[in-house]
């Protein structure tokens, strides 16, 4: 009985390896940092995605509606019906605000709109040369095209590095599976023996290290 109650938790341990926290639970609000687990695929990064891929649309949308002779705050008025967040940047041309300050805000709120920095800086250029704004920002679009080019072969190479790490961290739960149907018993070994128990222990938390480093290390590769 005991066995079977532990097989059950190393089971939703190996769920949970596969299954993260952050794909059942709702975005959070607030901007407490979020563990590097807590970025593992699910509908925080698949948000991230779609909010990087709204802002190279806008930037595209920005420079064609200043091309075409539009004030500044009617482009920002057009593209925030793209991407809504673009709202603050509205209120801050109405307002007489810094423009390029409130982008890069939205940067720091939205983990997915980093690349709002570069249509700040491509902004702010143009506000203190005198340059069209239209031509920086499609320079600033082909530049994020490029790297956004690069992320995907980045994200395609640590998606088969994470799922190696998982894989293997499943690896003891299936070799005590299989000892047990061979005839030995592990389970006994483990949970009633003072050995056991500091292997189990010492086994747990090496493999809770080994998956944090595995999503350190790419996220520090997949950071924008």
């Amino acid at each position: 009985m005991v066995s079977g109650w532990v097989a059950a938790v190393l089971l939703g341990a190996a769920a949970a390896v596969w299954w993260p926290p952050s794909t059942l639970a709702p975005r959070a609000t607030s901007r407490i940092p979020v563990p590097s687990w807590g970025r593992l695929p699910g509908p925080g990064r698949r948000r991230a995605a779609d909010d990087r891929a709204a802002v190279l649309e806008v930037c595209d949308l920005l420079a064609a509606e200043l091309a075409a002779g539009r004030p500044p705050g009617s482009a920002l008025a057009a593209a925030a019906e793209r991407w809504p967040p673009l709202v603050a940047a509205v209120e801050a041309v109405r307002l007489g605000v810094d423009v390029p300050d409130a982008l890069r805000r939205l940067a720091e709120q939205h983990p997915g709109a980093a690349d709002l920095r570069w249509v700040a800086g491509a902004w702010q250029v143009a506000q203190r040369s005198g340059h069209g704004l239209a031509s920086a920002l499609e320079r600033t679009a082909e530049g994020l095209r490029a790297r956004r080019s690069t992320r995907r072969l980045v994200d395609s190479e640590l998606a088969s590095a994470r799922a190696t790490a998982r894989l293997v961290a499943c690896l003891p739960l299936a070799v005590l599976v299989m000892g047990a149907g061979a005839g030995s018993d592990p389970w006994t070994f483990l949970l009633v023996t003072p050995v056991g128990w500091t292997c189990l222990a010492g086994g747990l938390a090496l493999i809770a290290l080994g998956l944090w480093w595995i999503e350190r290390l790419a996220d520090r590769a997949s950071a924008p």
